[in-house]
């Protein structure tokens, strides 16, 4: 788009339609198929990483990325901003977007993002935050038709099983607005947040989707065909770590549990994971696991949203 046009962000899944969605799952596919159709793209342009927390696959799939298409990015860790503390948030959003031609912010707080992309003058792209974590969402709406077909994608029944956080609040919102049937499971004290299914089960009416709700993985994974799950501790919360282990009790995706699912099963993880807790080991390298496959998709998928935001494609 032009200059005049609004600025795109990607704060939310929430932020993307429907068709700008399926735009995005067409242009991976293209980018995966011919990565060197794209390779000067964004030429010149160079990213900033804004990361407040440790991260493995959001900085080397951006990174790697930015540079298959012939763009650089800048890394700036925990102690190199410190925004809101050294320096206001949008004092350094308008600085640095006087510079950069986008940005990948990965935060504790949701509103440290949204603050930013209010004052930057360039697209804001969220690398996950307490609340969302919408590139992982997408990448695994991508890794689920790569693998099932785009024309089966209605057929398909994704379960999740495990902690009610961002990853599971970007699940809802993407799985939801595409019409696939969705089902999930958490302990009772570790809920998605209400205001987030709320919105997920109103995007499901128009997409005539199907949500389910419960407190029990066995129901929530009844002919699955994706069993996905997420670490039960997440960053920053390392204090609650021993309380919050005692609440999954019989949430472990393991051979038992899957046996629930419909028998072609996949299953499904963001990583990191905590072999031996949210998921065992034999699932984890067994030949039901898409784990990999979804891990490598973050590349694509990254690269795609890069062009999408700062080029005039779509």
């Amino acid at each position: 788009g032009s200059d005049c046009e609004a600025m795109k962000h990607l704060v939310s899944a929430s932020d993307l339609t429907r068709d700008e969605i399926a735009f995005l799952m067409e242009l991976a596919s293209r980018l995966k198929a011919h990565p060197e159709a794209y390779a000067d793209r964004l030429e010149g342009r160079t990213l900033g990483l804004i990361f407040e927390k440790p991260s493995t696959r959001t900085w080397a799939s951006f990174h790697a990325g930015m540079s298959e298409l012939g763009g650089d990015s800048l890394y700036f860790g925990p102690q190199d901003i410190a925004l809101g503390k050294r320096e206001e948030t949008r004092d350094v959003a308008r600085v640095l977007s006087s510079y950069l031609a986008g940005f990948v912010l990965r935060t504790f707080a949701h509103r440290t993002i949204t603050e930013f992309a209010r004052y930057s003058r360039r697209p804001v792209i969220n690398g996950l935050s307490d609340l969302s974590h919408p590139c992982q969402a997408l990448t695994d709406l991508f890794t689920v038709r790569e693998h099932w077909g785009a024309e089966n994608l209605r057929k398909v029944k994704v379960a999740f099983v495990g902690d009610g956080n961002n990853v599971l609040h970007s699940l809802l919102l993407v799985f939801a607005k595409m019409g696939l049937a969705f089902s999930y499971a958490t302990p009772k004290a570790h809920e998605p947040k209400a205001s987030v299914v709320r919105k997920a089960r109103e995007l499901a009416r128009r997409s005539k989707a199907k949500i389910t709700a419960s407190h029990t993985p066995r129901e929530a994974v009844r002919g699955a065909q994706v069993v996905y799950t997420d670490v039960w501790v997440s960053m920053g919360e390392e204090k609650e770590g021993p309380v919050k282990k005692k609440a999954f009790r019989g949430f472990q995706v393991n051979r038992k549990l899957l046996r629930g699912a419909a028998r072609e099963a996949c299953v499904m993880h963001c990583l990191p994971a905590h072999r031996g807790e949210e998921i065992s080991d034999e699932v984890m390298e067994g030949k039901h696991s898409l784990i990999f496959e979804q891990a490598a998709n973050r590349l694509t998928v990254g690269k795609a949203i890069l062009l999408y935001l700062m080029t005039s494609l779509g």
